[in-house]
């Protein structure tokens, strides 16, 4: 069975690709979930309209999130954390960086603030931090002994 997807689904396809799928996949998950629509002429038109939509709105939330990184470009926080002269008695997660940006008054979700490793040092550190699935911003993390 032939289906459009309306949405990016992992190792199947991206949205608005046309697959060949089993009939029982596209009837019982993707069709009834609304990620996907059945091939036939009718629904390409309206697949199209639907896509046009959809990156206007897409293009509405990128914007929004490149003026947020603007805002977020100049922003720097402090992290207390207990220690020895060099070394952190535990380590700085993105959890401690969110509660932080928090009291500046920035609200970030843990999972968007991209953190290779946990922070096990003081000093001051860039990390980065995603808005958007293409706008990131750095910010500067300061940690410091109690």
């Amino acid at each position: 069975m032939k289906v459009v997807l309306k949405e990016n689904i992992k190792n199947l396809g991206n949205l608005g690709d046309v697959i060949e799928i089993s009939a029982g996949y596209a009837r019982n998950y993707l069709i009834p979930k609304g990620k996907a629509l059945e091939a036939t002429k009718g629904n390409l038109k309206l697949f199209e309209d639907y896509k046009r939509i959809q990156m206007k709105k897409y293009q509405k939330e990128k914007e929004q999130a490149e003026q947020a990184a603007k805002k977020l470009s100049g922003v720097s926080c402090t992290i207390v954390m207990p220690a020895n002269e060099e070394q952190l008695y535990g380590s700085v997660t993105n959890a401690h960086i969110s509660e932080a940006l928090q009291q500046e008054g920035i609200t970030i979700d843990k999972k968007d603030i991209l953190l290779e490793e946990p922070i096990k040092a003081l000093g001051v550190y860039q990390v980065t931090v995603k808005i958007h699935p293409e706008v990131k911003q750095q910010v500067k993390v300061w940690v410091v002994k109690k």
